[in-house]
């Protein structure tokens, strides 16, 4: 063996070494301090707890990533956390979920954040319908309170007919030797 082959080789087995100790994700520490934070109920950060219990971040994050679409975090902003729900989860049934929270891959997770984002929308929606209900019987309130007679509730006006709806097909001309529907006029029909 060559002086370069060892050098590079020795090299290489110390930048290994260093980085082992974030390559592994031990569940029975990930347990532990996801039920300290559930039991604190503060928000907490992937990189919190890679510093916590020694692991990689990017392996932490995929895990809450995954354990959150699971249901068993609450995904409070953009890479931030909440453990409340962990607070009642038997370390069995959390082994279980990791294991699928780690299989989880990137269409199941683009599809995941997608529903959530359509919740957040569906929640902000209602919010604002609402907000629009009750300014409505606001006024209505006021009006009333002034002896003011709103008038009737206004009805949506119906959609325009389609191109389709305003030229119905013409109907099928029936043939020289068919009866018509009457039996008069046909063919072979006295």
């Amino acid at each position: 063996m060559s002086l370069k082959r060892s050098h590079s080789a020795g090299i290489r087995t110390s930048f290994s070494s260093g980085s082992d100790s974030g390559s592994k994700l031990g569940r029975q520490e990930l347990y532990d301090e996801l039920k300290r934070l559930a039991q604190s109920g503060q928000v907490f950060a992937p990189v919190d707890i890679a510093l916590a219990i020694g692991a990689g971040e990017a392996l932490v994050s995929r895990s809450l990533l995954g354990l959150a679409a699971e249901g068993y975090l609450e995904k409070v902003n953009t890479g931030q956390y909440r453990a409340t729900p962990f607070a009642e989860i038997p370390q069995a049934e959390f082994i279980k979920a990791l294991a699928r929270a780690s299989k989880t891959d990137s269409t199941r997770q683009r599809d995941l954040s997608e529903i959530g984002r359509l919740k957040q929308n569906n929640d902000v929606m209602r919010a604002k319908l609402l907000t629009a209900i009750a300014e409505r019987d606001h006024y209505l309130a006021a009006l009333k309170q002034h002896g003011i007679d709103p008038g009737p509730v206004p009805v949506p006006t119906p959609p325009e007919p389609s191109a389709a709806a305003q030229n119905p097909p013409s109907p099928v001309p029936t043939g020289a030797g068919s009866p018509t529907p009457s039996g008069e006029g046909g063919v072979g029909n006295p």
